[in-house]
This record gives structure tokens, sequence and C-alpha cells, in this order.
């Protein structure tokens, strides 16, 4: 075994990989330092203070972010079929750990939502690792729909619902509709019939709007959004601070390391609102520089599902695509009061272990995808010329014919 195509940045085989693949690899380590050095600058106010060591929640990340790539450098080297074959065993088994945070007294508290489970001196978030197996095995089942039966059918949609129903009861109300969103769109690009997903859509719109109403401190995060400056000290602070920290960017930023909201004016500014911090210190050239570059991997990763030749393959990289792309968008937008507070991590820059690993994971599918599309391709052989026939050896004439050859006359050239 070559143990250097598990060593970032020293694998000799990504010479051979696609052109699509290789450059998927580059834009999400581009996005993963990028991601560490605006972590940096976020936590290490709040980190000295809290923990006494600036670099503390740095270190974490640092060996998140090494987990997570053993796990990213096997998906990519491991072909798509054996992971497709075990998805559905990683899906059970997460949905079980989601089922675990809700019993009394095992699930992990903080602030309100029941989300984390303590392995040891870590705690992972079972909803963050569910994600690239959601996606997984929503393209296994709505890429091979017409050939299932219905007993298979309801069998996973249920499976599905009881997945975002867990999460939902934590409650974690963003992550649920996240990965129903993910699902509905998967369903509508395999061609699932109108009906149905129009059925789920009103559904899952009312189901919301249900947890809503029932649920006072979502009503409140509503309410701020439309109108933070009503409660400037209370729910509409975090907001109104985060606000305060984009505008302060201007076009060029405070500079690196600069930023004043994230010295304890900010709240939570190196997990949910890091976008804030990282706006203010690059401004709105490196906001946009940011946004460039999701657009450059969004439409890497379209072009990657157009060009697969499996329906489940094209699956697989649009899932990956809209995970990714659209939790950042999210995120961003709840930075900038474009969409109420939600709680969703910026992927590869936000800190947490479970959504780092995750992260890295769903990016490996997407990159392994790519591979195997170029792999896949069916190449004309060159076939050697063929052989020329084999002369047919002279007959010797039978006597009949020589005599009947020599008795016959000569053509004469004058003869009309």
């Amino acid at each position: 075994m070559n143990i250097r195509r598990f060593i970032p940045f020293f694998d000799p085989s990504v010479q051979t990989w696609a052109i699509e693949a290789r450059l998927l690899r580059w834009l999400t380590f581009l996005w993963l330092a990028i991601g560490l050095v605006a972590l940096f600058s976020a936590s290490y106010p709040i980190a000295d203070a809290e923990m006494g060591d600036g670099l503390y929640y740095f270190k974490r990340q640092l060996i998140w972010v090494g987990v997570g790539m053993v796990g990213f450098n096997c998906i990519v080297h491991a072909p798509l079929r054996y992971i497709l074959g075990v998805s559905h065993w990683f899906l059970l088994f997460f949905l079980g750990l989601i089922i675990t945070t809700l019993l009394p007294g095992v699930g992990t508290t903080v602030n309100g939502a029941t989300r984390w489970l303590e392995i040891g001196p870590f705690p992972i978030q079972p909803s963050e690792f569910v994600k690239p197996f959601l996606i997984l095995q929503g393209a296994r089942l709505f890429g091979q729909w017409d050939r299932l039966t219905w007993s298979t059918r309801i069998g996973w949609l249920l499976v599905f619902c009881m997945v975002m129903g867990s999460i939902l009861m934590q409650p974690n109300l963003s992550t649920a509709a996240l990965c129903g969103i993910v699902l509905w769109l998967l369903a509508m690009a395999a061609g699932i019939p109108l009906r149905a997903l129009g059925a789920t859509a009103f559904a899952g719109l009312m189901l919301g709007t249900l947890s809503i109403s029932l649920r006072e401190y979502q009503q409140r995060r509503v309410m701020s959004f439309l109108n933070p400056w009503a409660d400037p000290m209370q729910d509409g602070y975090q907001l109104i601070q985060s606000l305060l920290a984009v505008g302060s960017g201007g076009t060029w930023g405070t500079g690196f390391g600069l930023s004043q909201q994230k010295l304890f004016y900010l709240p939570i500014q190196y997990t949910d609102f890091i976008f804030s911090v990282f706006a203010e210190e690059f401004g709105f050239v490196g906001s946009v520089l940011l946004m460039l570059m999701l657009v450059a991997y969004g439409a890497v990763s379209l072009w990657v599902a157009l060009k697969s030749k499996r329906v489940v393959h094209q699956l697989v990289a649009m899932g990956v695509m809209i995970l990714l792309i659209g939790q950042s968008l999210l995120n961003i937008g709840v930075a900038t009061g474009a969409l109420p507070t939600t709680g969703l991590p910026l992927p590869l820059f936000s800190y947490g272990g479970s959504s780092m690993i995750s992260s890295l994971i769903t990016a490996a599918l997407l990159i392994r995808v790519a591979r195997e599309s170029h792999e896949a391709e069916v190449v004309t052989l060159r076939r050697s010329p063929p052989a020329p026939p084999a002369k047919p050896e002279p007959r010797s004439p039978r006597p009949s014919e020589s005599l009947k050859e020599r008795s016959r006359p000569s053509p004469n050239p004058n003869r009309l």
C-alpha cells in the first residue's frame, strides 16, 4: 500500500485524475485554507479570554481537519459502487445516534437544543454526519425509482421522514429543512412526478410552520429578522452586531486580525457568524472573491453531474453541490440579514469537528464522481490493419483445356 496516497498534497496518483477532479480537489483545499485563516482570527480573542490560550479552538480544528482528511482520501480512492453499497448502513447508524440524543440524560444540551453526544472528551453532532449518507441513499433511491417495488420506495421514504423528524425534535429546524430540501431537489432532478413533489413540499411547509408556531424562540428569530432594531439589546442584538461587522469592512476591509466586532460584541463569532468577521476584515472585495470561489465550485460540480454517465452518479454530484453551496449561501444570508437566523455552520469555515469531517467527506464524494466520470469513458481501441488476402496458387491447365487453347485462332485486330 502506498502511504503517500493518504497524505494531502503528496498523492502521486492525482496526476492521472480528470481535470475536473483535480480542480475540485484544489478548490476544496483553497476553501479549507481560507476557512482556517478566518477561524484563527475570529476565535483568538474569545479563546484567549475563556481558555487562556488564543489558539485553543484553532488547534482543535486542526485535529478535526486531520481526521477529516483521512476520510477524504479514503473516499476519493474507493470505488463509488462500494460506497453506495454501504451507505444505507451508515444512514441507519447515524439515525440511531440522532434518536439517542433524544433520550433523557444521554444527549448534551447547549443553548436549549439537544444535538450532541459526548464521546470521551469530544462532542459529536450526528445530524451533521448523516448529511453525506442521506445524499448517497437519496441518489440510490430516486436514481432507481422505476426499478424498485412500492414497498422498497415507501420503506426508505419513511426512513427519510424519521431522519428529518428526529432532527426536528432536537430541536433543529434549520438542519431538518436543509435535509428535506436536498432530498426534494434530488427527487425533482430524478424525474419524480410533479404531483408527488408538490404534495411533499406542501407537507414540509406545513410542518415547518407548525414547528415555528409551537416554539417561542423560533418565533422571536423570525420577528427579529424582520425588524432587529425593535429589540436591539435582546433578540435583535446578534443580527445588529453582524450587520455592523459586515458594514464596517467597507471596500477593502479593516485588515486581517483587526476586526472590532469579534472583541466580545458579536456572539458566536467563530461558528454561525464567522462570515461577519471575514467580511469585516477582508471587506467587500474579499467577500466577492469568496462568492466567486463558491460559484466556481458550483459550476464545476454541475459540469461533473452533466458529464456523468449513470443517473445515480449524477444525483450524487448534484446533492453534494446543493448541500455545500446551498448551506454556504444560507449561512451568508443569515449573517447579512437576508434570512432569519438558522444556526447552520459555514462549511469548512465554522468551528466544529462534526461539521468539518462531514464537509470533507461530502466534498470527497463529488471528487470521486468526477474521477469515475472520466475513467468510465469508452475509448475506441486501435485495430491492426487487416492482413492482405492470400493469393491463389496457380492451377495447372487440364490437358483438354491446353489443346483447346492451342487450337483457338488468335484474334485478328483488322477484322471487323
